[in-house]
């Protein structure tokens, strides 16, 4: 079916967190998600307002706060039977709206087999903010694109399947994880880092003056957290300023073992720690520059 409402991004008035849809149908006139038979409703331009969960790809992981959503192209019969790629509408729509920081509806339907998902039709999971994107081989041996959403909606935590929401005042909003991921880590490792880089940046030698001092970021290379599970040691953090932990953390430059940089950035790394090849290895795969091998 075709198209014809305009897009709307977060909370579509007279639609609560937890809502329950008999059908795909009662979604469209008020845009909730304006597409018929797709997943993702949103273009490359403007972004994706809402995604579904609805078991129709096996490399799907929700764990109800933070969701790893596979995305379109390349499924037949809930099987991988060519690879995504970035250039499809969908994929496209998702990088979109983690570039601009827009948040995503999630609802789940009831052939998602999860606790937060229903018995019949479909619920509303709340918002979501796409955080990360990668590539990897998928469960069926096929490429796919990989997102990681973290929940931004109403409450501490979503609501699982029948439960209400809490009474008893003000709901709490619980924010994204993203927004102070920095400050959970190891603090001390990504300060040894940066002082043995006298804050600059290893790519383009910048040390930002701020109030108080000098400023710059630890970047991990293997991200941490599911699903990579980076670990916070020394041999897996770089010094970067922010434009560059940006682009590399959204792969737009990558690292070869000889520290060559890869993609949009040339010339080499400036290293005085040692470097996990690894680490290295696992960037370029999941961001495309090099190909996963098995056996």
């Amino acid at each position: 079916m075709a198209v014809t409402k305009k897009i709307v991004f977060g909370e579509i008035t007279g639609i609560k967190e937890g809502h329950h849809f008999d059908n795909r149908k009662e979604m469209m006139p008020s845009a909730f998600h304006r597409n018929w038979g797709q997943g993702i409703d949103g273009n490359p331009r403007e972004g994706a307002a809402a995604i579904a969960l609805s078991g129709g790809y096996a490399d799907d992981e929700d764990y109800g706060d933070v969701v790893i959503y596979t995305g379109a192209g390349g499924n037949k019969n809930k099987k991988q039977v060519e690879d995504q790629t970035w250039s499809n509408n969908g994929n496209g729509a998702l990088l979109t709206s983690m570039n601009k920081g827009l948040p995503v509806r999630i609802f789940r339907g009831h052939k998602h087999r999860n606790e937060y998902s229903p018995k019949s039709g479909y619920r509303y999971g709340g918002l979501y903010s796409i955080t990360e994107a990668w590539e990897e081989q998928g469960i069926n041996g096929f490429k796919v694109c990989r997102y990681r959403l973290e929940y931004i909606g109403d409450y501490n935590k979503p609501l699982k399947s029948g439960e209400e929401p809490p009474t008893g005042g003000e709901k709490e909003r619980k924010y994204s994880s993203s927004t102070i991921i920095r400050l959970v880590r190891n603090s001390a490792i990504a300060v040894e880092v940066k002082e043995l880089y006298k804050y600059k940046c290893q790519v383009c030698s910048t040390a930002l003056q701020v109030k108080g001092g000098l400023y710059a970021e630890g970047a991990h290379i293997k991200p941490v957290g599911e699903p990579h599970n980076g670990p916070d040691v020394l041999q897996n953090i770089l010094c970067l300023c922010p434009n560059h932990h940006v682009l590399f953390d959204r792969g737009s430059f990558s690292i070869a073992d000889d520290h060559t940089l890869l993609g949009i950035e040339d010339g080499k790394l400036h290293v005085e720690h040692g470097l996990g090849s690894t680490f290295l290895k696992y960037h370029r795969i999941i961001h495309g520059y090099e190909e996963e091998t098995t056996g």
